[in-house]
């Protein structure tokens, strides 16, 4: 009876430090996210490729972005596949290294990184995950479907 006793608690330890802890991130915005768009258009020539990617932000053609994001970086991952990450840094968001303009993610010549140029944290573009620098959040994420035609990125 007492092995059973001790089994049972055993079992029911390993049953409850199994469990799926997520990693939510306190910083991520929630802002609404509605972006609709042809990624073969010339206007979007950034992603006409693999490898390729943009900034879109609010008012853009075809995009709507909410209050408390700082626009989305679009990644065309393969011929039907996309990433879509806010520009807003995942960890110290509030940061601003020049004044009272805050930092924004950027690829640029990062490339294929985006860069936290006030905390020099860097990132994979392919993945979202922090690659160098400090911190416990990866690149918020979107959902990105492209149906073909259209690519669609929402929250």
């Amino acid at each position: 009876m007492k092995r059973l006793l001790i089994f049972t608690a055993v079992l029911v330890a390993l049953a409850l430090g199994s469990c799926n802890k997520t990693n939510i991130n306190p910083n991520d915005p929630r802002a609404v996210i509605r972006i609709d768009i042809d990624p073969n258009l010339t206007f979007y020539q950034g992603l006409n490729a693999v490898g390729g990617w943009i900034y879109v932000s609010n008012g853009d053609q075809g995009a709507y972005i909410g209050a408390g994001s700082r626009g989305v970086i679009i990644y065309r991952e393969s011929q039907s596949d996309f990433k879509a990450y806010d520009r807003l840094p995942p960890n110290n968001p509030d940061k601003c290294c020049s004044g009272s303009k805050c930092t924004q993610l950027i690829v640029g010549k990062y490339y294929p990184f985006v860069k936290d140029e006030c905390t020099g944290n860097m990132y994979q573009l392919l993945d979202g995950s922090l690659f160098k620098g400090t911190g416990r959040y990866p690149l918020i994420t979107y959902h990105a479907v492209y149906d073909g035609n259209l690519l669609h990125v929402f929250n």
